[in-house]
């Protein structure tokens, strides 16, 4: 594995402000699950400041952060997106959008400036978004009889599992949140209980 288990990212949306001689940056950040929400986002702030002068954005996706895009919207190359997915890389959150809508004050910032400005706006919505730290799991299916019950869950005690669903007819059943972390050894143990059927699921 080339990443840990969890990943940080924000559990609703925010907003913060910056200003520079008279040039207005509100920044917006949002929990993005995949890159079609962006469109929805950026439609949806457009509509709501038609006046605005850009719409300057950045997002990253995955748990190991290697899905991202970022766009200037007319600003000087390298002087919005960028300083935006910088901000995000350096506070470590993914699975995120920030898009910082512009209004233009009537005097140039100059390239460091509006750097700046960008990078400012961001981390004044990231400071008042609610950050979390999401683990990575998979639902795993266990089927198995009731003599083995009492070996399947003293594992799910010992690991400390959570039980999303269980069933007990003739045959057994349990649904598990297991994290990645631990997966490869709390598999190895549930395996070496004799007549048991275990499947993954899905990543949760």
């Amino acid at each position: 594995m080339l990443f840990d288990d969890t990943y940080k990212t924000v559990k609703t949306t925010s907003e913060g402000t910056f200003r520079d001689k008279g040039s207005k940056f509100i920044a917006y950040i949002f929990p993005l699950q995949n890159e079609s929400e962006v469109k929805v986002m950026l439609t949806s702030l457009r509509a709501e400041h038609p006046k605005a002068n850009h719409y300057c954005w950045a997002f990253r996706l995955t748990p190991d952060q290697s899905v991202f895009r970022l766009s200037d919207d007319g600003e000087p190359s390298g002087t919005a997106g960028r300083p935006i997915l910088n901000t995000l890389l350096s506070y470590d959150l993914t699975n995120v959008l920030v898009v910082v809508v512009r209004y233009f004050g009537g005097t140039l910032l100059g390239v460091p400036g509006l750097i700046n400005a960008y990078k400012k706006a961001t981390v004044e919505a990231i400071s008042s978004a609610k950050v979390v730290e999401v683990s990575i799991s998979s639902a795993y299916e266990i089927r198995f009889g009731h003599a083995q019950m009492n070996e399947v869950m003293k594992i799910i005690k010992d690991e400390n599992l959570k039980i999303m669903e269980q069933a007990s007819d003739t045959i057994c059943l349990i649904k598990l949140e297991i994290r990645q972390s631990g997966q490869e050894r709390i598999i190895g143990r549930f395996k070496k209980i004799s007549t048991i059927n275990l499947k993954f699921i899905n990543t949760l």
